[in-house]
């Protein structure tokens, strides 16, 4: 993979550890995260980050293996498109279900550079 590739792993994985972060004073549960539209908004904003990379990843690679990429494209393009149907349930289902997996996959990928 091409230095822009390398790049945009590391968007993705910088993105997730924001999103992390947000947890860090307070419970990493559903109920919060529903209540709070501070960080409801700054997971929108990157969860857009993350799909837009794997987004310009896919392209410049297309037989990259990595679980859930289109999904997670396709959630940024509903964000910035549909923001109004964006789910709380789908938001909160990439956090706890997708990103621990998409986490890993790229610290893998990062260490075969």
């Amino acid at each position: 993979m091409e230095t822009d590739g390398k790049i945009w792993l590391y968007d993705v994985l910088n993105a997730i550890m924001e999103i992390e972060s947000f947890f860090l004073d307070q419970p990493k549960t559903f109920e919060i995260y529903k209540t709070d539209i501070r960080t409801k908004r700054a997971l929108e904003r990157n969860v857009e980050i993350i799909g837009e990379s794997l987004n310009r990843i896919l392209k410049l690679d297309p037989t990259i293996q990595i679980t859930y990429s289109r999904q997670i494209v396709n959630t940024r393009n509903r964000i910035i498109h549909g923001y109004d149907s964006v789910s709380d349930e789908v938001m909160w289902g990439i956090v706890v279900k997708h990103l621990p997996v998409l986490q890993a996959e790229v610290e893998l990928l990062l260490q075969e550079f």
